[in-house]
This record gives C-alpha cells, sequence and structure tokens, in this order.
C-alpha cells in the first residue's frame, strides 16, 4: 500500500484504493461565470441541450427562489431558471443556470470518468454559450457513514477526526460539525474540510448531503478557486485533475487502513 504523506496538502498524492462499497453519497463539479442573461431562454439553450442529450435526455426546469438578510431588512431575489438535465438512471445531473455550470452524481465510479463527463459539459458550454470568464471553479466529494459504522468510527478515521466522538462523551453527542478551511501556498487554491455527526433528519446542506432518519457520520471535502480568468476547457479539466488528486490526498490522510478494509478496499 502506498505511505500516504502526513501532510495531504503537499507531496505526491497517494494512489487509488477502490472501495466495493464506498461512502461516498455525492460529487459535485461546479464552474461560476459572470450571468449570462440569453441562458433563461429556452431557444438559446436548446443548441446545449442537443450537444448533451445523448448522455443527458431528461430536461426539467426549476425556478430558483431565495432571498437577501441586509440593512433595510429581508429582500427577494428575482426568480432564476435552473435547466436540469439528467441521464436515464437519475444517478447524473447536469444543472446549468445564468451563472453556473454544474456536474454531479450520486453514482461515482472513477475519477476518470468524472473528467471525461465534465470535459464533455464543459466543451458544449463553450461551443454553445460561450462564457468568456471564470469566476470560480470548485470540486466537492462527500462521505457518510450511518450508524452502524459510526459505532466503529475511532478506528476507521483517525483520532484528529474523530476528536470528542472518541472520546466518553462520545455516547451522548447529538449533533456536531467540525470546519476547518485550509489555504495552498502561491496559489489561490483552497480546501473546505467538514466532518462530524449529524442527527437524524438533520442536514447542513440540503442541496448536496439530504437528511436520512438515522444518526450519520459526514466527512465533505470541497476544494475550489476564486479567481477570475479565461474560460479554457483544457485549464479547467486539468484543474479538476489536480483538485481530485489533493481531495483524495486529504482522505485519506483522514481514513485508516480499517476504513478501507472496512468498505471493500483491497491493501
Amino acid at each position: 500500500m502506498t505511505v500516504v504523506n502526513d501532510n495531504p496538502l503537499t507531496g505526491q498524492p497517494p494512489e487509488e484504493v477502490p472501495l466495493t462499497n464506498a461512502p461516498l453519497i455525492r460529487v459535485l463539479a461546479q464552474v461560476r461565470f459572470p450571468n449570462i442573461l440569453s441562458i433563461e431562454d429556452k431557444g438559446f439553450v436548446a443548441s446545449f441541450q442537443e450537444a448533451i442529450r445523448d448522455v443527458y435526455p431528461i430536461l426539467q426546469t426549476e425556478q430558483s427562489r431565495g432571498v437577501v438578510f441586509g440593512p433595510q431588512g429581508i429582500t427577494q431575489v428575482e426568480p432564476k431558471v435552473i435547466w436540469r438535465f439528467r441521464d436515464a438512471s437519475g444517478d447524473w445531473r447536469v444543472s446549468l443556470a445564468s451563472d453556473f455550470l454544474a456536474l454531479e452524481t450520486t453514482a461515482y465510479s472513477s475519477r476518470n470518468d468524472l473528467l471525461e463527463r465534465l470535459e464533455k459539459i464543459l466543451t458544449a458550454l463553450n461551443d454553445h454559450i460561450k462564457p468568456k470568464i471564470v469566476e470560480r471553479f470548485g470540486l466537492r466529494y462527500v462521505d457518510r457513514l450511518v450508524v452502524q459504522d459510526t459505532r466503529e468510527l475511532p478506528k476507521l478515521v483517525r483520532s484528529e477526526v474523530a476528536g470528542i466522538v472518541a472520546s466518553k462523551l462520545g455516547d451522548h453527542i447529538h449533533q456536531t460539525i467540525s470546519e476547518s478551511l485550509f489555504k495552498f501556498p502561491g496559489v489561490e487554491d483552497q480546501l473546505a474540510a467538514r466532518w462530524g455527526l449529524l442527527s437524524a433528519n438533520t442536514t447542513i446542506d440540503p442541496a448536496a448531503i439530504e437528511s436520512i432518519d438515522q444518526l450519520s457520520w459526514i466527512l465533505d471535502l470541497d476544494m475550489s478557486i476564486v479567481q477570475q480568468s479565461e474560460f479554457n476547457v483544457v485549464t479547467l479539466k486539468t484543474q479538476a485533475q489536480k483538485f481530485a488528486e489533493r481531495i483524495y490526498a486529504f482522505f485519506r490522510w483522514a481514513v485508516t487502513p480499517d476504513f478501507l478494509r472496512h468498505f471493500g478496499g483491497e491493501i
């Protein structure tokens, strides 16, 4: 087994260990760009749909709504159209709005598969929507352990991550979430790492982590760069690969060999 670097933010990422029963519940990639109001028009979006329809044939539309809390009180945000394109299985979804494109899955199989799919939708975006600027790019992996696995948590994750859950107080914890934001030297990349216990029917992010009817433990790793740059498919795919490797390095630092074996890894 590859030796895991004790500092997952630097050095060579370890080789992947496939898990036959991985607790990975969602992977999400998103690119944000300045508002393109024409995306609200179905006629403008039609050519983009045709470019990806062979893989994502099911189209649904949503109206996003929200509020802003400011000095003048609560202000309603103007509704925004979000185009949702799904594959036949419902496991993969592409979302397009006036200021972002996202790819997400609940059935992640490999890094290469994710990168190939991401390249295809980025190419379609470049060819048919033509954004000129990227404002933010991010990649996020969310793992979840359910109650039968949380009992073994002190064995499955390292002590820095298990924290108070592994102490004598662990049996009495209703909910606890830790969050750290890591910056990388010399670049604008950052990694937000969240982990902890969620009580039943609770979530910290309804869009990415559905609430379930039992206690669970999550490991939520979100790497991103917030920097204005030229939209370029090759650059974004390269960035996605780098982010995936670094997120995996942090994941491998956080978990133990028992974790890998528990979820079907051969080490």
